[in-house]
């Protein structure tokens, strides 16, 4: 598994975008609606990231686009 870069979306969306540290980050990532989460490898990873959803996402388009959820929030 590759170690990545992850990129949370600002807006209310729950996207996030993981780069393997040796590829380019795409310049939609480097636009004020973006900012960076933490470098992930492994078990590390967010609730909502799937490595072998990564890994094609990865092979297509050199990232991966994901809905990030946050783990112990509860709507009581």
């Amino acid at each position: 598994m590759y170690a990545y870069n992850v990129f949370r979306s600002t807006g209310p969306d729950g996207l996030s975008c993981a780069v393997p540290e040796e590829r380019s980050v795409p310049s939609f990532v480097t636009s004020p609606l973006w900012q960076f989460e933490g470098r992930v490898e492994g078990a590390e990873a967010p609730l909502g990231f799937d490595g072998r959803a990564a890994m094609a996402g990865v092979r297509f388009n050199g990232f991966y686009l994901f809905a990030s959820f946050e783990s112990g929030s509860s709507n009581e």
